[in-house]
């Protein structure tokens, strides 16, 4: 990839941005829903993009793709979201071809997370890449990058102990709540709404305290049912929420909605009130911090682990490092066997005519021609010479690029990139 494009005329490029230059408005912004993916890829699809994988989660949004330039990715982003480019060239990345593979190991390997180790982004790679696939957006390169990735994250995880200890923000959440409130048992914890760490807090809760004091309020009250079903809670209507955000003792917010859904106005009690904010963008207003009362943390307090949880996590970052180093070697072999397939293939084809052409010509000359042992031994002969161009051209001792000229040169060879 460093001397040649595996896309005609596109580079490959990670560009994005994460909780480690971007605060959580900023990322907010930038943050795509369900629908606006669907309506970035229909847009990408529509701009000829021809393979694209669209990440968003409350730390990271990114895109995996080709292009001409990486400015066309970035619009596709500015276009679906309420950021702008400025915005998001004060505190993006933008990675290309052998970086922007790099990047996606380390991502999708919890290398690159909030809290290290954290593997949830790697479902939503694959869940991601799926989707793409709908739309035709995933060409061969980008299946096999995904695939190669999630090797690596797979092996990390058995292979060493970096996700021992707090696994997710919302570990981290149930700790924090832990150190903070005395007599978890007896308290009463209300939820709002059904985002996916939010889910997680409260299965985490679940787990680990005897509470049996948890509500669940929820838009959709079908959904919340869902949930409270699987872990055995009350379910109130969303029209109770005043009520109950004032029984409260602990509120989680996680209701994915672009603008706050919680301020001071709709809090009346005066009893301590811990807030959880477990969204992006912020779902909770900052004015609520006016109320003596209330005490309002948000993810980003969360995600900054800084105990020995973390401490021993960084003792395997050499050895997932290394994995991820093997696999990525595997990929980039594969990578160099598609860099010389056409002309591997147009060199067969040019041989078959050879053959033809001679073929035609002995069954001319002899009336006792072999049709099937001439067309097996050609067929020989041409396989011999075409898997020891291919042995020639994956030696590290040779220059693949001199060689790919020079036979091409030699067999007057016509080739169309392959990806």
């Amino acid at each position: 990839m460093q001397k040649y494009n595996i896309s005609r005329g596109n580079s490959f490029y990670a560009i994005g941005l994460s909780y480690k230059k971007a605060d959580a408005d900023i990322r907010g912004h930038f943050s795509l829903d369900e629908e606006s993916k669907l309506n970035l890829l229909n847009q990408a699809k529509e701009n000829n993009i021809e393979s694209l994988v669209v990440t968003s989660t409350c730390n990271r949004t990114e895109l995996y793709g080709f292009a001409q330039h990486p400015f066309q990715l970035i619009q596709l982003l500015c276009d679906n979201t309420n950021g702008t480019v400025d915005e998001f060239q004060k505190v993006a990345y933008v990675y290309k071809n052998n970086e922007a593979i790099a990047h996606m190991f380390r991502v999708g390997s919890g290398l690159d997370s909030q809290i290290l180790g954290d593997f949830e982004i790697i479902s939503q790679l694959k869940s991601s890449t799926k989707t793409s696939k709908k739309f035709d957006l995933v060409n061969h390169f980008t299946e096999r990058l995904v695939n190669a990735v999630i090797q690596a994250s797979k092996r990390i995880k058995t292979e060493t102990n970096i996700s021992s200890g707090a696994t997710s923000v919302s570990f981290a959440s149930v700790q924090y709540i832990f150190n903070t409130v005395e007599d978890i048992t007896n308290k009463n914890i209300l939820l709002f709404g059904t985002g996916k760490i939010g889910r997680n807090t409260c299965e985490n809760l679940v787990k680990h305290t005897k509470n049996e004091h948890i509500t669940l309020i929820n838009r959709t009250k079908d959904k919340a049912e869902q949930i409270a079903g699987k872990f055995n809670l009350i379910v109130k209507d969303y029209a109770n929420l005043q009520e109950e955000i004032n029984k409260a003792d602990i509120l989680i917010v996680a209701t994915g909605a672009n603008r706050p859904t919680v301020d001071k106005q709709i809090i009346q009690s005066t009893k301590p009130l811990l807030i959880l904010d477990l969204s992006i963008p912020k779902n909770v207003d900052a004015n609520v911090e006016s109320l003596e009362n209330v005490s309002l943390v948000h993810l980003d307090h969360l995600s900054k682990i800084t105990d020995q949880t973390l401490e021993e996590r960084k003792k395997h970052i050499p050895l997932a490092e290394a994995i991820i180093e093997e696999v990525k070697s595997e990929f980039n072999q594969w990578l160099e066997t598609r860099k010389f397939a056409p002309t591997i293939k147009a060199l067969k084809h040019k041989l078959l005519d050879f053959a033809h052409s001679e073929l035609d010509t002995q069954r001319k000359k002899n009336a006792d021609f072999n049709e099937d042992q001439a067309q097996l031994i050609s067929k020989n002969i041409i396989q011999k010479i075409t898997n020891h161009f291919a042995h020639h051209l994956k030696d590290d001792a040779v220059s693949t690029d001199d060689s790919l000229e020079l036979i091409k040169k030699v067999f007057q060879l016509e080739t169309k990139t392959n990806v």
